[in-house]
């Protein structure tokens, strides 16, 4: 078991990481602060006072903006393989209102930020439907089907990816290290580099290993995980022999 396609592209444009807007026909782009509300629309939180601000303005009539949010996953660790580059497209309208008021509730679950306070002052909320997403990596894009975007779920781990990997690194390493050798049926080698956990996910993790060339394996979890918590007492027995004994 692996993230799906659709799982990625939500995880990667969920609002953990940098993103860019192209708004259609208007210079760019524009860095912007941005999550997705459970639906899988994005939202965005646009200064007042800003070039993407006047890019969104409307024109020639039309309400909306069409744009492409563009976001490039960062790898939590080095060596860790990356996720690839989310590019997702719809019309963009502001928020006024009830409405902004919801939203900005919604933003506030994924990234609670002290400038939601001023929507309405000096920032302003835009909303829009995920109409078109395609999902690059390794040099090959792939369309997602819109529907199989809003169905799926981001990955509760990516946003404490990182300190999950520096953990197992910092304070777990020969537990780790036992582990993976005795999942991978590898034999302790002086010319080998010790194996070590580059990803984790909800449905497993991705070890690097060998040398001089580093290869990679998943090991599968025997459910995927619903948050961190779960994901602790799975490793458990990773982590303690005696556990893992038992």
């Amino acid at each position: 078991m692996r993230p799906s396609p659709a799982e990625i592209v939500r995880t990667l444009v969920a609002g953990r990481l940098p993103g860019l807007v192209h708004v259609a026909h208007r210079p760019g782009p524009h860095h912007v602060r941005h999550v997705t509300d459970p639906e899988g629309r994005v939202l965005l939180l646009v200064p007042v006072v800003s070039d993407l601000a006047a890019a969104l303005r409307p024109t020639d009539g039309e309400d909306d903006a069409a744009l492409v949010l563009d976001v490039l996953d960062l790898p939590p660790a080095a060596g860790a393989p990356p996720l690839g580059r989310a590019w997702i497209s719809g019309w963009a309208g502001r928020l006024d209102g009830e409405e902004a008021r919801r939203a900005a509730l919604d933003f506030a679950a994924v990234e609670p930020t002290g400038d939601l306070l001023d929507v309405g002052t000096r920032f302003q909320l835009f909303r829009f439907e995920v109409v078109e997403a395609r999902w690059e990596r390794a040099g090959a894009v792939r369309r997602i089907d819109p529907v199989a975007y809003a169905e799926a779920e981001p990955d509760p781990l990516h946003p404490v990816e990182a300190e999950l990997l520096a953990d197992l690194a910092d304070h777990h390493a020969d537990q780790v290290t036992g582990y993976l050798r005795r999942q991978l049926g590898l034999a302790e080698s002086g010319n080998d580099a010790a194996p070590r956990v580059v990803r984790i996910d909800r449905y497993g993790l991705v070890v690097s290993y060998g040398r001089p060339a580093r290869r990679r394996a998943r090991l599968a979890f025997p459910h995927p995980v619903a948050d961190h918590a779960e994901l602790a007492r799975l490793l458990h027995p990773m982590l303690c022999r005696r556990a893992a004994a038992g």
